[in-house]
C-alpha cells in the first residue's frame, strides 16, 4: 500500500513509518522544508501547500502532525500555535487529499482523548459526549476539520489517542527518568485515570484501522486504565525503584500552568470500537506494559 504520513520526524512518526516499511508499505512523509530525500514530499500547513503531483497513487494517509501539548508551558501564543497547528495542517491536508484523482481509500487522522474533558469516574466510550476545556475545544474543531474528507468518499477514522508508553518519549519521556532514579511519585493525589497505550500497540492500531472499515472516532487506549499512582508504582516496581511521596499539585501547577490542570484530571477512556473489531492487544494489562517498558532500550 502507498501511505503518505505527517508529522513522520515525530516520537510515534518514526516508529510508525519504519514500521509501515518493515510490513511492505511505500511510505512518503511529508516535510516542511525542501525535500531531501527520494521519500519526502513538500507541504506548508499553514499557508495551504502541498505538492499535489508528488501525492499521486496515494492510496493511504496517516495524519499525526501537531505542536507538543507538553513540550512548553500554555502562554497564549504556544496554545495558539497548538490549536493552529492542527487545525490548518488538517484542513490544508484534507484539502489536497480531495482533488486527488484518484483520493486515497482512508484518513487516519490524529485526536486525543482531551476530547472528553476531565471526566472523574466515568466510563467513556466513543459514544460519550464531548468535554469542557481548551484541550477538549481543541479536539472537537480538529476532528471537524477532516468532515470535508468523508464527504469526498475517504474512509477517515479519528484516533483518540491516550499515553503512549514507551521506554523513550511519549508520555513518559519526563516521568520515566525520575522513576529510574527513585524520584518518581504520584502526581497530586495520584488518584487521577491515567488511560494510556503502549507504542507497540498504538502503532498495531493505527496499521489495523488502515485495512479495516472503522470510519468516525476510534479510542486507541488499552483496556485497562488504571489511577496515576498505580502506573507510577509499577514502573517503580519493575525498575527496582522505590516511589516516593507524590508532588503537590499547587507544585505542578507552579512548574507546568495550566497544563498541569490536564495532568491532574483525567478521564477513564475504554476502547469499545477496536475491541468490538477483534483487535488483538499485546499489552492489555498494566503490569505486562510497565515490564515492557522497564526492559526496553
Amino acid at each position: 500500500m502507498r501511505v503518505v504520513v505527517t508529522g513522520a520526524g515525530g516520537f510515534l512518526g518514526t516508529a510508525l513509518v519504519a514500521q509501515l516499511r518493515e510490513q511492505g508499505h511505500g511510505v512518503r512523509r511529508l516535510v516542511r522544508r525542501a525535500p531531501a530525500a527520494a521519500d519526502e514530499v513538500s507541504w506548508d500547513p499553514a499557508g495551504g501547500e502541498v505538492d499535489l503531483d508528488a501525492l499521486a497513487g496515494t492510496e493511504a494517509v496517516v495524519h499525526l502532525a501537531g505542536a507538543g501539548v507538553g513540550d512548553r508551558r500554555w502562554t497564549p501564543a504556544y496554545k495558539q500555535q497548538i490549536r493552529d497547528s492542527r487545525l490548518l495542517g488538517t484542513r490544508t491536508l484534507v484539502a489536497a487529499l480531495t482533488r486527488l484523482d484518484p483520493a486515497p481509500r482512508v484518513l487516519v487522522s490524529a485526536s486525543a482523548i482531551g476530547f472528553y474533558g476531565p471526566r472523574g469516574e466515568e466510563e467513556l466510550t466513543e459514544t460519550s459526549e464531548g468535554g469542557t476545556g481548551f484541550l477538549a475545544d481543541v479536539v472537537r474543531e480538529w476532528e471537524a476539520e477532516t468532515q470535508p474528507a468523508e464527504l469526498a468518499g475517504i474512509r477517515v477514522s479519528t484516533i483518540r489517542t491516550g499515553l503512549v508508553l514507551a521506554p523513550r518519549g511519549g508520555a513518559l519521556a519526563r516521568l520515566l527518568p525520575l522513576v529510574r532514579l527513585g524520584l518518581g511519585g504520584p502526581l497530586g493525589t495520584g488518584r487521577q485515570w491515567w488511560s494510556w497505550i503502549t507504542l507497540p500497540d498504538e502503532l498495531a492500531a493505527i496499521a489495523f484501522l488502515l485495512d479495516h472499515d472503522l470510519p468516525g472516532p476510534v479510542n486507541l487506549v488499552a483496556p485497562a486504565a488504571a489511577r496515576q499512582y498505580t502506573v507510577v508504582r509499577a514502573l517503580a516496581r519493575q525498575l527496582h525503584r522505590p516511589a516516593p511521596l507524590p508532588a503537590p499539585g499547587f507544585a505542578l501547577r507552579l512548574a507546568l500552568g495550566e497544563f498541569a490542570g490536564e495532568i491532574l484530571s483525567g478521564q477513564r477512556v475504554l476502547p469499545q470500537r477496536l475491541t468490538e473489531a477483534g483487535f488483538a492487544f499485546r499489552h492489555p494489562e498494566l503490569a505486562g506494559a510497565a515490564h515492557w517498558v522497564a526492559q526496553g532500550p
